[in-house]
């Protein structure tokens, strides 16, 4: 079965969409489907990263069994337009906002309500995978849920990880509050699309902090961590899937509802908008960091009995 996956990533965009794409992509070839992505050659795309990963890459429309779109700029009139290339189509989105065209849609998202957002956006026969039941987690998540650590209260290693792009610059907002505390053990990850990656790298080296640009190894890392710094979006989420006790910094529209919702769930400490957290507001989450109640709020808040349990319903729509 071929399956062409829609997407992109850039420095404005991110890298988000396409990570979790790259997961759904190893799932469904895993299950004997050969699987295409379909970006756009944009500043900060990740086409070589796909490829290295053993996917190749394409421009224009092919005919396949299933197209699967996640991509913000793409609703109901293009996916009707591509339907002369496929018969099949599943979307992945968190917007909620606009009409689809789809046999099947996936929003992993825990926000309230999520299980009528979707009314008169899609038609009555789609099948909608709803909340954190269905969030598209890697392998190496899942073997951290399994091998889960209590979390000391004196934190000792951090982690700080602003997403792919970081567009709004918040690493080096982090790193200048730093100056003024002492960890044991500090992991910086960015991903090949920050802009300002050489600059971080540089500050790191000069302190002894750990960088990493770019990894397949996340969860490696958030098991080691006692906290984490880092974005709204997916990586909230997976951050609360392994038990690791973190901060929120809202860097897009698209955040605000999630972010929210899990911090009334008690699962994030939530900083805020970007252009409202400043280096001090940094210094102020630093000097009085408290992990009680968060690790247990956000294991609550993603628990699922069968990860990964969409990849099942995506294949009932091709074979």
């Amino acid at each position: 079965m071929k399956v062409i996956i829609r997407t992109d990533a850039s420095i404005e965009i991110g890298s988000g969409h396409v990570m979790r794409c790259l997961t759904v992509a190893k799932n469904l070839r895993l299950n004997e489907c050969e699987v295409i992505f379909w970006m756009q050659d944009l500043p900060g795309n990740l086409i070589d990263y796909v490829n290295s990963e053993g996917f190749r890459n394409i421009f224009e429309a092919e005919q396949a069994d299933l197209y699967i779109i996640d991509h913000y700029g793409i609703d109901k009139e293009w996916e009707s337009e591509i339907r002369v290339f496929t018969k099949k189509i599943a979307v992945i989105d968190d917007l909620a906002n606009r009409k689809h065209d789809c046999e099947l849609l996936l929003d992993q998202n825990a926000l309230p309500y999520f299980e009528s957002r979707y009314d008169g956006l899609v038609s009555d026969t789609c099948v909608k995978l709803l909340g954190p039941k269905y969030l598209i987690m890697r392998d190496e998540f899942i073997d951290a849920r399994r091998l889960l650590r209590k979390r000391q209260e004196k934190i000792e290693n951090l982690l700080v990880f602003m997403g792919g792009s970081d567009p709004t610059n918040e690493t080096m907002k982090i790193l200048e509050a730093l100056e003024d505390f002492q960890f044991k053990h500090v992991d910086v990850v960015v991903g090949n699309g920050n802009v300002f990656k050489e600059q971080i790298r540089e500050v790191c080296e000069e302190r002894g902090y750990y960088y990493h640009c770019q990894i397949n190894y996340m969860a490696e890392l958030m098991q080691q961590a006692d906290f984490a710094i880092g974005a709204g979006g997916s990586t909230t989420w997976e951050r609360c899937y392994v038990g690791l006790p973190s901060s929120s910094t809202i860097v897009a529209e698209n955040q605000i509802l999630t972010t929210k919702y899990a911090e009334d769930q008690g699962a994030i400490v939530n900083l805020g908008w970007h252009e409202h957290v400043t280096v001090n507001t940094y210094k102020k989450l630093l000097g009085k960091l408290k992990i009680e109640g968060l690790s247990v709020s956000g294991l609550k808040i993603t628990q699922n009995k069968l990860p990964n349990s969409w990849v099942y319903k995506i294949l009932e729509l091709i074979k």
